[in-house]
């Protein structure tokens, strides 16, 4: 098991179990500029859906359901959710793009969060509550972007800082996005919503960026690995000091 681990990721080999990070290992690792665009869309991309999420039950209690309606009424979205969450990971894997997998949730909301904000208190109750189920029914691609800054880490010591990093982005996020919604806004939450379809947009475009920004550091390394013999390309992987994402020959994912 262990030599297939290592055939299928060498970088493995770099530090074994019991090694602890020193602090300069910790600070190399957050000084690593390419893995910045995983953790930037780590801080923004559940702000277009966390705060219908979490006012999902005073948003049905708002219309008029009881407790108990709004207790069963809650219950659609986290199966869309769970559904969502299994077809985005294996289409992760089918189309081999981490971008293409994880903007989906993005692409998802953002025509929701449009309809959403042009509801007025006239409203259908059923209406507001299908479009509000299906956005906090939402695909969650976290898992998929963990994978990704896993992936696009490539060293032992980078992977347990990149996690933390990118989880405590992801917490950053939860912060700021539960206080979108705000008292004096309810109960449309039209400021809010307007907010949230600004957010949505701007990471699509977040995303785009990090899809052009690693291919770009791809053809640059192809460009400069193609630019050599066989013969200097074995003596790089036999003497290189590079470690990680930092190697000539590795690639990122995108």
């Amino acid at each position: 098991m262990v030599n297939r681990v290592l055939r299928d990721d060498p970088s493995k080999s770099d530090m074994h179990n019991r090694e602890g990070l020193s602090i300069k290992m910790i600070w190399d690792a957050m000084r690593d500029w390419r893995l910045w665009p995983i953790y930037a869309v780590g801080l923004v991309h559940m702000m277009p859906v966390g705060p219908p999420q979490t006012y999902l039950t005073l948003s049905l209690r708002n219309l008029g359901f009881n407790t108990t309606e709004t207790n069963l009424l809650s219950i659609p979205s986290v199966v869309i959710g769970a559904t969502m969450l299994l077809l985005t990971a294996y289409f992760s894997e089918k189309v081999d793009s981490p971008v293409a997998a994880t903007v989906i949730l993005q692409l998802w909301a953002l025509p929701l969060l449009v309809a959403l904000y042009t509801f007025e208190r006239s409203t259908s109750q059923w209406v507001y509550y299908a479009v509000v189920t299906l956005i906090t029914g939402f695909p969650y691609v976290h898992p998929i972007q963990v994978a990704w800054a896993s992936r696009n880490s490539y060293s032992v010591r980078t992977r347990t800082v990149s996690a933390s990093l990118y989880n405590m982005f992801v917490q950053a996020g939860a912060i700021i996005y539960a206080n979108i919604y705000r008292k004096d806004d309810a109960p449309l939450y039209k400021r809010g919503n307007k907010t949230l379809i600004a957010i949505a947009s701007m990471n699509i475009c977040l995303y785009i960026f990090a899809f052009f920004f690693y291919k770009y550091l791809n053809h640059r390394r192809d460009k400069t690995w193609n630019s050599w013999t066989q013969k200097e390309r074995e003596e790089y992987v036999e003497n290189t000091k590079d470690v990680g994402n930092k190697r000539m020959d590795f690639r990122f994912a995108y």
